[in-house]
């Protein structure tokens, strides 16, 4: 490994857009990269060049909170997306004075052998097993699928999230990984003013759930479990489809008998704050996870959540959370009531959940641990 400068110049892909909440993805890039600058570094994302999810054309943008913006040509449909971006942004990255390039996720991470052979150091970050998602088939799983190889076999350093998943590259590859978690910042807990007025939500009067719509959230288990709850609490579905538009409808028809069931569509800013900020109890019933950052979020809000009991999840809750079997109904159901019915269990991990999270998971620390991948230290 060649000497790196002291200031370094990273260049970071995989994400689709920053500034933006589109997934954890983009989250981590963020928080990461601005960090980094503040150490001195210069960081240039790649961002893709298609229209963000909000529908917000970023071309204009150059810069953010000192982070350099690039755009990189992108063919926005299902499974061409990540690829096309990833290709065109790595091209230029490869003939461009980076020290390091930072691959996030296994399908841009297939491109990573373009700036392996101008001699660039590499790293990636697997924000989770991607191919296992249920919205992949066909050419898009097996193309996600040799991503992961590729970081295998060519990337100077793999970060992983998870425990699990950094067993998963020991067995099937042999090719140990750093683990690295994502952090979590304390946020302001705001009352419920914005809610109020759009939804009519107040401070512990709904079930909150923030994530794509996607089949391995398990949001359809999630809405049929509380269709047989007995609460005049609301369940408040926050987010929006990636590449899963079917998914969204289905999980629509699923609800339209249910009053009580609201889909809010993306939420950010002061309007994300206070769904966290006022809502009675998290479900994540996630089938698949990377490291869910919302549940982080959902914890430093103070937070009382209830999970699937992937590992991913209750790696991230230890024993300050309660977990449903994953996948399973009738258990799902039981938990929901019962925490219903017993606001003072729900009220004994609100009071731990912000304190525990914040200890356990600092971006400060991360970056800094990231910052030492680069250069190539233990």
């Amino acid at each position: 490994m060649k000497k790196l400068p002291e200031k370094l110049k990273i260049a970071m892909l995989g994400h689709k857009h920053v500034p933006s909440r589109e997934g954890g993805v983009e989250i981590v890039v963020e928080e990461l990269s601005k960090r980094m600058v503040e150490r001195g570094h210069s960081v240039t994302l790649y961002n893709r060049s298609s229209k963000s999810k909000e529908g917000k054309d970023r071309k204009k943008e150059k810069e953010y909170k000192g982070i350099k913006l690039k755009y990189a040509l992108t063919i926005d449909k299902k499974g061409f997306a990540a690829m096309t971006s990833s290709l065109f942004a790595s091209i230029r990255i490869a003939f461009s004075r980076y020290d390091v390039v930072h691959y996030h996720a296994e399908g841009p991470a297939a491109m990573l052998w373009i700036p392996k052979l101008f001699r660039k150091r590499c790293i990636v970050t697997i924000h989770g097993l991607d191919w296992q998602r249920d919205k992949w088939s066909g050419f898009a799983r097996k193309y996600i699928k040799f991503g992961e190889k590729t970081a295998v076999r060519f990337a100077d350093a793999i970060i992983v999230l998870s425990k699990n998943v950094e067993e998963y590259f020991l067995s099937e590859y042999g090719r140990k990984t750093v683990f690295i978690p994502n952090g979590i910042t304390k946020p302001e807990i705001l009352n419920p003013n914005l809610i109020k007025d759009k939804w009519n939500l107040n401070k512990d009067n709904y079930i909150l759930f923030l994530g794509r719509l996607v089949p391995e959230k398990g949001v359809d288990l999630l809405i049929k479990a509380f269709k047989d709850i007995k609460t005049d609490k609301r369940l408040v579905i926050a987010g929006f489809s990636s590449d899963t538009d079917e998914y969204q409808k289905e999980l629509k028809e699923l609800s339209k008998a249910d009053e009580r069931i609201i889909f809010t569509g993306f939420v950010e800013g002061r309007t994300l704050a206070e769904l966290y900020s006022n809502s009675y109890l998290y479900v994540l019933p996630s089938n698949l996870e990377g490291m869910p950052l919302s549940l982080l979020e959902a914890m430093s809000y103070r937070n009382c959540c209830l999970t699937s009991d992937i590992k991913e999840c209750t790696e991230v809750i230890e024993n300050k959370g309660i977990t449903f079997q994953k996948g399973n109904i009738k258990d799902l159901k039981e938990k929901l009531q019962e925490l219903i019915n017993t606001p003072s269990i729900v009220e004994s991990y609100k009071k731990e959940a912000q304190g525990f999270i914040l200890n356990k998971y600092n971006w400060e620390e991360i970056a800094d641990k990231t910052l030492n991948i680069y250069y190539g230290r233990k």
